[in-house]
């Protein structure tokens, strides 16, 4: 047996998520409200704006279609997939000062939840100051490609008591314009995480985390 590795019990809720890409100008990027072929967009803290698929904005933000959970968006050329309540600058930042930054807003809860891309595949996750590392259940550790049986084992302490995980080498995680390599992370077995990962401090040690009211922003540090 392994060494523990404590998480924060946290009770996760269903979250909204966001991805955004570098665009030549900045911008922050909103989706306030999703229809079927439409979705209501506020950039740049402006008015909101409905738009249907096909439509693109001044700042270079396309609708390339939409549901009622998510949206999709061409921004700078590359698409992207994004859900309401958080939002990500993108522009000057990346490209001007060799840094990358993404802001979130928390939900009515206070918690703040967003999607990274582990190994290529997108994730729902909750930032989780309290929990030492990327923490993912077996099923996302699966989805993602990650040999998690040949890691480390250790336990893993919940409400619950210890459960099985294991220790993991992350190649890529990317959240936003923030992409790290080689971030270590624990896979949970069984059930212990209720559908969003943990987005733990083996990620956020290496950002700067700056919270204003209801706002978060992640700024790349190394």
């Amino acid at each position: 047996m392994g060494y523990p590795v404590r998480v924060r019990n946290l009770r996760l809720l269903p979250g909204v998520f966001l991805f955004a890409a570098s665009l030549a100008n900045a911008a922050d990027v909103n989706v306030i409200g999703l229809f079927s072929g439409k979705a209501v967009l506020v950039i740049d803290g402006g008015k909101p704006r409905t738009l249907s698929a096909g439509q693109s904005t001044p700042e270079g933000v396309k609708l390339i279609s939409a549901t009622s959970e998510s949206a999709v968006v061409e921004i700078g050329g590359k698409r992207q997939t994004l859900a309401p309540g958080q939002s990500t600058h993108i522009g000057s930042i990346a490209s001007g000062s060799g840094q990358s930054q993404v802001k979130l807003t928390a939900d009515s809860g206070g918690h703040f939840f967003t999607t990274a891309t582990i190994n290529g595949i997108s994730l729902k996750f909750l930032v989780d100051t309290g929990a030492s590392l990327i923490t993912l259940s077996s099923t996302h550790a699966k989805n993602a490609g990650i040999n998690y049986l040949s890691g480390q084992k250790a336990a893993l302490m919940t409400a619950n008591g210890l459960v099985p995980a294991y220790r993991v080498k992350l190649d890529t995680v990317r959240l936003g314009d923030i992409t790290l390599s080689n971030v270590d992370g624990v896979v949970v077995e069984g059930n212990a995480l209720s559908g969003a990962g943990l987005l733990g401090m083996s990620f956020l040690n290496r950002v700067e985390m700056r919270r204003e009211g209801d706002q978060m922003t992640l700024t790349r540090r190394y």
